[in-house]
C-alpha cells in the first residue's frame, strides 16, 4: 500500500484519483497495473511529477507521497531483476550478496567473513518500514548515486540493504563473539538516519572498487622530483574519488635562483596549472572532474599572482580555473591588516638559503607572541634577502575581491591551528583540505636515492612524509538530539570510523602509513538549522550560541570517551606518546575543569586514546539531503526552493517545515546576520580538535568594510578556517546586518 504518516496534511485521495481516472493506473495495491501503452516506470514517473508539483511552503509533505511512489518503483524493479514477488518489497538478502559478488560488484569478503546463518540473522533485522523516513530527493539521491546496481545500472540493492552492507563491511574484522551485535548497532544508527557516513564510504563500502576516505592533503617540497611525484600521487587519488588539498608554500617564487643561476624559476603558477590539468584529465571514477585545493602562504612572493588564478579576466596563461585556492594567514598579517601596516613578501627558497631555516616551519605559540613573528622580523631586517613591501590591507582587499567573484580563496589561520594541534610534538600543520575542516600534521615525502639491484631492477627509495587522510562521518542533529541517542550513537560511530582505517584500500603507501600512524577520524555534524527550528531557537540569538557551546562540548566528551574506550580494547595510535592527549595538556588548554572532564582526562592519560585526531565538521550537503536534514552547520538557502542539478530540478522545503518552525527558517542563509554565524562557530570550534567547513553568505553588493570585519571577527574569535564566501545576486532583500 502507498501510505503517508498520520500527521501528514497530504490529501492522498487526490493522487489516487489522478492515477485511476486520468491514467487508469491502480495504485491501491502494491502490484501497479497500467494500460498497455504505459510502462510501470513511465506511469510512476508521471505520478511522481504530479506529487512534486504540489510541494510548496504550505504543503511540504507531498515530498513523502513522491517518495512512497518512488519506493514502489524501486521495489518493483528490484523484484523484477532479482526474480521475486514485488509484494515482498525486499527479497532474499543472501541471494543478493551471491548475485552481486558473481557480477563483480560486491567484494567476496562479505560471504567469506560471514557465515550463511549470520547473514540470515542480519537479514531478519532489515526493516523496510525505515524506508518511509526518506524525502523524495533524499531517496532519489541515494538510489541514483549510491545503491549497488549491476554493470548495466539495473536496480538490485535497496536502501536498507545498503545500510546493512555498510555495517557488515565496517564490522567485518571485529571479534566474532560480538560482531553481529556491532553490525546491528551500526545498522540501527544508519537506518534511523541518526548519522551518515562520508560519500566514498556510502558509495564503496562492501564493493570491489574505490576507497572509503573523503579527502587527502599533500605537502610538495621544493624540488622537481617532489613536484612531479606529487602530481602522480594526486592523479592516483583523484582517480579513486578523493578530494585533494595541496600545500605549495615550500616551492620557490618566480625569479628565484636555480642551482645558483638567478632569475631562473618560473614560480608556483606553472605547477598549479599542471595540477589544474590533472584535475580535469583524471576524473573521479568517471563521474566528475577531480577536485584539488592549493594553499599558499600570504608572505610568499607569488601570492599576488596566486590570488589572480581564478579570475575570469587577464592573461589566461596565468589562470587555473578548475582548482580551488586557499591562503595561509599568520596572526601577524591580520594584525597588520587591522593596523593598516606594511607587509613583506619573500621567496621561501631564498629564506632557506640565507637564513638557514624555513619560515613556514614555525608558528606563534601564543596570541601576539611567538617564534614565527620573530623569524619573520629577522627576515625583514636582513638586507641579503630580496623582499617586496606592500600594504597588508591591499593584499586583504585582493583576497576579498577574488572571494566575491569566485568564492575562494579559503582562509587558513595557521597560528591558531598549530596552537590547538593535539599532536604538535610530532610535526606542523601547513594547510587544510579541499573543504577546510581537516587539520593534521603534514610533511613532504622525500626522495632519497635511485639504484639498480642485483637482479637489474630499478629501485627508488623514499622517506614517506605525513600524507593526510580524513575519514568522515556525521551526526544528524535534527534527529539524534531530540531522540536523545547521542551517547549510544557516538560510541558506535567512532568504532565505525576507526574500522575504516584498517579496512580501507588506499592507492598510496604513504597515505596508508599516515593513516595508521595517527588513526585520524573526523566525526562531524549536520542538521544544525533543523535542530534550531525544532527547538524554536532563533539563529541570531545568544540562545543559539549557548546551545552550540553546550552541545558540541557534549559531543566532544562522548567522542573522546569512546576513543579512549577503544584504546583500552585495541591500543592507542602509534604517535600517542608525547601528544597533548598523553600529557593531559589537551584538556587543560580547553579549560575542561569539571569533575567529569577531569575523570576523562585521567582515563585518557592512563589508557591512551585510539585516534590522534577526532572531530571535524564537513560540508556534507549530499548526505544531509539523503537524511532529510539541513547541511552541516549552515543556515538553509530558503524555506522553499528548487534543488537543481544537471539531471533534475526538484522542489524542496526546509525539513519539518510548518507554522511552528517557519519563523526560524525564514531567516535563511543570505538574510541572517553573519556575525551571529561567526559567534556560533567560535563557540563550537572550542570543542572541535580539527576544524569546520564554515561558509560566509553575503550579498554581492556587500561593502568591503563589512566583509573585512567578518574576516577579522572570525580570526579574533579563534576560528581556524573559513570555507567559501558565497555571494548572491541583487534580488535578495537588503539585510540589516550588511547595510548597517
Amino acid at each position: 500500500m502507498i501510505t503517508v504518516e498520520p500527521s501528514s496534511k497530504v490529501n492522498l485521495e487526490q493522487v489516487v484519483d489522478f492515477a485511476t481516472k486520468r491514467l487508469k493506473i491502480n495504485i491501491s495495491e502494491f502490484d501497479v497495473t497500467v494500460p498497455d501503452d504505459y510502462s510501470a516506470d513511465k506511469a510512476m514517473d508521471v505520478l511522481i511529477r504530479r506529487a512534486l508539483e504540489n510541494i510548496d511552503e504550505a504543503n511540504p509533505d507531498w515530498t513523502f507521497v513522491a517518495s512512497r511512489l518512488y519506493l514502489q518503483k524501486l521495489y518493483y524493479n528490484a523484484a523484477k531483476n532479482r526474480q521475486y514477488s514485488p509484494s515482498l518489497k525486499y527479497g532474499d538478502f543472501y541471494q543478493l550478496l551471491e548475485m552481486l559478488i558473481q557480477e563483480g560488484i560486491y567484494t567476496p569478503s562479505l560471504l567469506e567473513k560471514y557465515t550463511k546463518d549470520e547473514i540470515i540473522t542480519l537479514a531478519g533485522n532489515i526493516d523496510y518500514e525505515k524506508d518511509l523516513q526518506f524525502t523524495y530527493l533524499g531517496l532519489y539521491t541515494l538510489a541514483n548515486r549510491y545503491l549497488a546496481t549491476d554493470h548495466d545500472k539495473n536496480t538490485y540493492e535497496l536502501p536498507q540493504e545498503r545500510w546493512m552492507v555498510i555495517a557488515m563491511h565496517l564490522m567485518q574484522d571485529e571479534d566474532k563473539s560480538k560482531r553481529l551485535d556491532l553490525v546491528l548497532e551500526a545498522y540501527w544508527a544508519l537506518s534511523n538516519l541518526y548519522m551518515t557516513v562520508a560519500t566514498p564510504t556510502l558509495a564503496n563500502a562492501g564493493k570491489t572498487h574505490g576507497q572509503l576516505s573523503s579527502c587527502f592533503i599533500d605537502t610538495v617540497d621544493d624540488s622537481l622530483q617532489s613536484i612531479y611525484d606529487s602530481n602522480t600521487d594526486i592523479a592516483k587519488l583523484s582517480k579513486n574519488g578523493g578530494g585533494i588539498g595541496v600545500y605549495m608554500g615550500k616551492i620557490r617564487a618566480r625569479g628565484s635562483s636555480i642551482k645558483g643561476f638567478k632569475g631562473m624559476s618560473s614560480g608556483v603558477v606553472p605547477w598549479i596549472k599542471q595540477l589544474n590539468n590533472t584535475a580535469v584529465s583524471v576524473d573521479q571514477l568517471g563521474t566528475r572532474k577531480g577536485a584539488i585545493a592549493v594553499y599558499l602562504d600570504v608572505w610568499h612572493m607569488d601570492i599576488e599572482a596566486f590570488l589572480d588564478l581564478k579570475l575570469n579576466n587577464g592573461d589566461d596563461r596565468m589562470r587555473a580555473h578548475d582548482i580551488f585556492t586557499g591562503v595561509c594567514l599568520p596572526d601577524l598579517f591580520m594584525e597588520q591588516v587591522e593596523a593598516r601596516g606594511d607587509w613583506y613578501l619573500f621567496d621561501p627558497h631564498e629564506v632557506r638559503e640565507v637564513m638557514g631555516y624555513s619560515l613556514e616551519d614555525f608558528y606563534d605559540e601564543e596570541k601576539g607572541n611567538g617564534t614565527w613573528r620573530t623569524k619573520y622580523e629577522e627576515c625583514v631586517q636582513n638586507d641579503q634577502l630580496t623582499k617586496k613591501k606592500v600594504p597588508a590591507i591591499s593584499i586583504m582587499k585582493r583576497i576579498m575581491m577574488v572571494q566575491l567573484e569566485s568564492g575562494t580563496p579559503f582562509m587558513f589561520y595557521r597560528d591558531e591551528v598549530n596552537r590547538q594541534n593535539s599532536n604538535n610534538h610530532n610535526g606542523i600543520i601547513y594547510c587544510s583540505n579541499l573543504c577546510t575542516e581537516i587539520t593534521q600534521n603534514q610533511s613532504p615525502t622525500e626522495f632519497l636515492e635511485e639504484f639498480t639491484d642485483e637482479n637489474g631492477y630499478l629501485i627508488k627509495r623514499y622517506r614517506p612524509g605525513d600524507f593526510v587522510v580524513c575519514n568522515l562521518s556525521s551526526i544528524n542533529l535534527g534527529k539524534a538530539v531530540p531522540d536523545q541517542v547521542l551517547e549510544r550513537l557516538i560510541k558506535i560511530q567512532v568504532r565505525m570510523l576507526d574500522n575504516v582505517i584498517d579496512i580501507n584500500t588506499l592507492p598510496l603507501l604513504q597515505t596508508q602509513a599516515t593513516n595508521q600512524k595517527y588513526r585520524a577520524i573526523g566525526l562531524g555534524t549536520f542538521g544544525w538549522h533543523h535542530l534550531l527550528a525544532k527547538k524554536h531557537i532563533a539563529w541570531e540569538s545568544e540562545e543559539a550560541v549557548q546551545l552550540a557551546d553546550e552541545l558540541y562540548e557534549q559531543i566532544a566528551f562522548l567522542t573522546i570517551r569512546s576513543s579512549m574506550e577503544l584504546s583500552e580494547e585495541k591500543g592507542s595510535y602509534p604517535a600517542y606518546a608525547g601528544s597533548k592527549w598523553s600529557t593531559g595538556a589537551y584538556f587543560d588548554e580547553k579549560g575542561y575543569v569539571s569533575e567529569e572532564w577531569q575523570e576523562l582526562k585521567s582515563s585518557v592519560m592512563k589508557n591512551g586514546i585510539r585516534n590522534g585526531y577526532l572531530m571535524a565538521v564537513a560540508p556534507n550537503s549530499t548526505t544531509a539531503l539523503i537524511a532529510g536534514s539541513t547541511a552541516s552547520i549552515d543556515p538553509i538557502f530558503k524555506p522553499f526552493y528548487y534543488e537543481e542539478k544537471k539531471d533534475f530540478k526538484i522542489p524542496m522545503t526546509a525539513p519539518e517545515l510548518d507554522h511552528r518552525t517557519y519563523d526560524v527558517y525564514r531567516r535563511s542563509a543570505y538574510i541572517v546576520d553573519q556575525r551571529w554565524s561567526v559567534k556560533q562557530n567560535a563557540a563550537r570550534q572550542k570543542h572541535i580538535d580539527q576544524s569546520i567547513s564554515f561558509n560566509l553568505y553575503v550579498p554581492n553588493t556587500i561593502r568591503a568594510s563589512i566583509l573585512l570585519d567578518l574576516h577579522l571577527q572570525a580570526w579574533r574569535e579563534g576560528l581556524k578556517t573559513t570555507y567559501y564566501v558565497r555571494s548572491t545576486s541583487n534580488d535578495v532583500e537588503e539585510c540589516e546586518w550588511c547595510s548597517s
